[in-house]
């Protein structure tokens, strides 16, 4: 019904994924597969209720109403068996600058924040960036999946005040079982750390993982948590700046509030509210028809990476590719001239998700298939 094997002309579009190589120091005929948007059209439906609400002409101040909370709801509560409160929600314009204000909210300067590298590197940003220390539990990599030394994370969690969750975990795929998120959790009550869990790629799991939302295991968890959720990967949607954060502690959320309100933002985007209730209400069969066209994006990488010097971590959820490169034996800095200059193919450096991503790379599959193709044969040059 959805055509995701349409190629589809990013070029001048004011992209930062395709129009914007030079001014961030990479070739300009490279391919780029780096960023985490798609490249495929949002569902229908948000195009046709932003048409309806541009046609309207007035894009005043707007805010959130009863409809778009149950919209809302309604897709935690069907997707996930979560309940959320209308309450609860904070809306902003994304998840990164959440994780900035929750830093700033729940901690002080000098204060330590405890992350998992390899892990999304606006984390360890938003913690240099406010004058916090970087605490690191590394993520071990044991028989092609990552796994977590809880042993390290307690006595990690003993020097800090916040930890920042990344469920599912990007670069390293992992949908966390109930089991490890639960050991997790119970660390964090033990010592008293408020969790920030990233839950943004929710909605990216394959086949034998479930996603378990961390503040949904239990009265205690939810109590210390803040939840990041936004439509934005899930449809496509970044452009439109929009995110709910769900927070059910009324004191945390009240903190999260003042930061928000001293940051000198109020009101929601007009266009971001509007989509995000369209999604949540109609854009279901889109997504189930996604999903399985991500699935076959992945058999397809895991073949063609299924021997030689380059070994695919697997992912159990998101749709981005962890590919082992240590076997080459280059340092970081070579190894993304020899994926640049050689294969001209733009990913993500995996030095840049911290310490135990030297030697890797992370790459974009939510693109046509065909493209996709394209790009795993030039890493022929690197695999033999």
């Amino acid at each position: 019904m959805f055509n995701f094997d349409e190629i589809i002309d990013r070029r001048d579009t004011l992209s930062i994924k395709y129009d914007y190589a030079a001014r961030r120091g990479r070739p300009a005929d490279v391919f780029p597969m780096w960023v985490a948007d798609m490249d495929f059209r949002a569902p229908p439906c948000v195009a046709e209720t932003l048409s309806e609400r541009v046609a309207h002409g007035i894009y005043g101040y707007s805010d959130t109403d009863a409809a778009y909370d149950r919209a809302v709801s309604d897709w935690f509560l069907r997707r996930h068996g979560w309940e959320v409160s209308p309450e609860w929600n904070c809306v902003t314009p994304g998840v990164v600058p959440a994780l900035h204000l929750a830093v700033r909210a729940f901690t002080g300067p000098g204060d330590g924040v405890l992350i998992q590298p390899p892990v999304y590197y606006p984390f360890s940003e938003a913690v240099g960036s406010q004058g916090r220390r970087l605490v690191t539990n590394e993520l071990v990599l044991n028989g092609g999946k990552y796994e977590i030394d809880f042993a390290d994370f307690e006595e990690k969690a003993k020097s800090a005040e916040l930890f920042i969750l990344c469920s599912p975990a990007n670069p390293a795929g992992r949908v966390w079982t109930r089991d490890e998120l639960t050991r997790l959790g119970e660390i964090c009550l033990k010592y008293g750390l408020v969790v920030i869990s990233d839950e943004i790629h929710a909605d990216f799991v394959y086949s034998g993982s479930r996603h378990s939302v961390f503040a949904g295991l239990s009265e205690k968890f939810a109590d210390i948590t803040v939840t990041c959720t936004s439509p934005s990967k899930t449809f496509n949607l970044a452009g439109l700046m929009h995110a709910n954060i769900f927070i059910k502690n009324p004191a945390l959320r009240r903190a999260f509030r003042r930061e928000y309100s001293a940051a000198g933002l109020s009101q929601g985007s007009v266009m971001g509210i509007a989509a995000c209730r369209a999604v949540y209400e109609r854009g279901e069969p889109w997504l189930a028809e996604l999903l399985a066209y991500l699935g076959g994006n992945l058999r397809l990488a895991a073949d063609c990476f299924a021997d030689g010097k380059l070994r695919l971590v697997r992912p159990e959820g998101t749709y981005l590719l962890w590919l082992d490169c240590r076997a080459l034996g280059l340092p970081p800095a070579e190894l993304d001239r020899k994926i640049l200059g050689g294969l001209k193919l733009w990913l993500d450096d995996g030095a840049m998700f911290g310490s135990g991503g030297e030697g890797f790379t992370r790459l974009n599959m939510a693109l046509p298939r065909s493209r996709l193709a394209d790009a795993l044969s030039r890493f022929s040059a690197l695999k033999n």
